[in-house]
């Protein structure tokens, strides 16, 4: 998943992108509203996890707009003010979940993999196709009954392929769903992390270069 992190204490934020990276997701992160309204406006998540107050304003304002621009991505807000009417508050504009400052980095993936599950998205949290099975829930991956030893990163370029199979995904698709906004386009890291991940799924091939154009599983 391509997750959006508002957060504007410098440690937390690294703390938290850190995490989420470590399960497979790309993350953009911004320190103020302006910042994430300008991404969320430009860019499709699958998930955003948002600092509820920060220095320039209260990020339940952001999803109120949002929200009033068909912008349904699942947030889960991040607050130290545990006050019940807080929660009501943020619950009512649009958030989906609400966790409480300090909270356990696990409890926070935890919470981020319930939204991957909850009918807002269409997508299956099990991927099937031929003798490939990949669960994003619980974040592993098989083929032919054999687990996969991927890294973070190979798991997503597998899960948003295989989730498309049979289709010839570009990569500029890729960079879009499984990078984050740093990465870049001109450099050859879609290319290595695809051939890294191809020898990984081993024989016969499924996963293929279509010159020119992307890759394919099939």
């Amino acid at each position: 998943m391509r997750i959006l992190l508002l957060e504007d204490d410098a440690v937390m934020r690294s703390h938290v992108s850190a995490a989420l990276r470590s399960r497979g997701h790309a993350v953009d992160e911004t320190d103020s509203l302006v910042g994430a309204d300008e991404r969320t406006f430009i860019t499709e998540y699958s998930a955003a996890v948002f600092d509820r107050f920060v220095t320039d304003g209260d990020s339940v304002d952001l999803v109120k707009t949002m929200r009033s621009r068909g912008d349904h991505t699942p947030v889960i807000f991040l607050t130290a003010a545990g006050d019940v009417d807080d929660r009501i508050d943020g619950l009512d504009s649009g958030g989906d979940d609400y966790l409480t400052k300090p909270f356990a980095l696990g409890e926070l993936l935890a919470r981020v993999r319930a939204i991957a599950r909850r009918p807002v998205s269409a997508e299956a949290p099990l991927i099937e196709y031929q003798d490939l099975r990949v669960d994003t829930v619980s974040f592993w991956a098989e083929r032919g009954g054999r687990a996969l030893n991927l890294t973070a990163k190979e798991f997503a370029i597998l899960a948003f392929l295989t989730r498309r199979a049979g289709d010839v995904v570009s990569r500029s698709d890729l960079i879009e769903h499984c990078w984050d906004e740093f990465a870049d386009p001109r450099s050859n890291i879609v290319d290595v992390r695809v051939g890294l991940l191809r020898q990984k799924l081993g024989d016969p091939p499924i996963l293929h270069t279509v010159r020119g154009v992307g890759y394919t599983i099939r």
